[in-house]
């Protein structure tokens, strides 16, 4: 991640909260895997996180962007400050790459829950892209 981004909070982190908003305007908080963009030629920096299409951070983000993200552990205890962003679902090239950097971070436990999710049943996957907001 370019330092002196926005995103500085996230550089050596493995989970970041996600906070997306339902129609009541109800806050939900969810620890996620994220990768970050590791090409500094970009405009604006990116986190990627993927998803399964039906699940309720994947619905609320099509409804509404506007998300607060944070630094967590695993439990998504909050380990540092909240940051305004936005983050809208990505598709071809943008998807492919936020998979590979996810795919590199996370190797081998996120190729292996791919291997045990072959024998449940198939669910469409969506990458997002987080940026400033």
């Amino acid at each position: 991640m370019p330092t002196g981004s926005e995103f500085g909070a996230f550089a050596g982190q493995k989970y970041l909260s996600l906070e997306t908003y339902r129609k009541n305007g109800q806050g939900v908080q969810t620890p996620v895997w994220f990768a970050a963009s590791t090409d500094t030629g970009a405009a604006v920096p990116a986190l990627y996180v993927y998803t399964t299409a039906d699940t309720g951070k994947a619905k609320r983000i099509r409804n509404n962007g506007a998300v607060r993200i944070a630094p967590c552990d695993a439990r998504g205890k909050i380990t540092g400050e909240w940051i305004d962003a936005h983050a809208r679902i990505v598709t071809g090239e943008e998807a492919a790459r936020g998979m590979r950097l996810l795919d590199r971070k996370y190797f081998p436990w996120k190729q292996m829950l791919r291997a045990f999710a072959l024998f449940g049943r198939r669910r469409e996957r969506v990458a997002f892209a987080i940026r400033p907001g």
